[in-house]
């Protein structure tokens, strides 16, 4: 198994405004993509997440307000079948570290190495989100290939 790892220091007194974020419709819409459907605040919940390029529908498995979000994929590309995604929260004086895994891929396909990238991209429009107000959700996004 791989997993994806990143780790992003977003200047925050407040866990709880980077938790609304990863768990509400319009916190989601402001970092990841702006075409998101579904709430994030209960755990089997399904949250829908339309990209140009695709989508994914992840089931909200696990919660711990305001330090920990995980989800499962229930619908998407078949090289994420299997995986789970994870924000761990923690307050470090004037920063909210999230610390980010995208778990369980079944082997490092080219794919993974774009998602990487992509996340990592998104993981800075969350940054931008709760330190400016404004983050760089798909379909304002930074495109890095033709995948997107």
């Amino acid at each position: 198994m791989a997993d994806i790892l990143h780790r992003v220091g977003i200047r925050s007194d407040s866990l709880q405004d980077v938790y609304n974020a990863l768990t509400t419709t319009a916190g989601l819409a402001g970092w990841w993509t702006s075409n998101t459907k579904g709430e994030g605040d209960r755990v089997g919940n399904i949250i829908e997440f339309r990209f140009g390029a695709g989508g994914f529908d992840m089931k909200v498995a696990e919660l711990e307000e305001p330090s920990r979000v995980v989800w499962e994929l229930a619908d998407g590309p078949q090289e994420w079948m299997g995986t789970t995604i994870s924000f761990d929260l923690k307050q470090d004086n004037d920063f909210v570290i999230v610390m980010f895994k995208h778990a369980n891929w079944s082997e490092p396909v080219e794919f993974m190495h774009h998602c990487s990238t992509k996340w990592a991209t998104f993981l800075l429009s969350l940054k931008s989100l709760i330190e400016d107000g404004k983050g760089r959700p798909d379909p304002d996004d930074i495109k890095i290939d033709n995948w997107n």
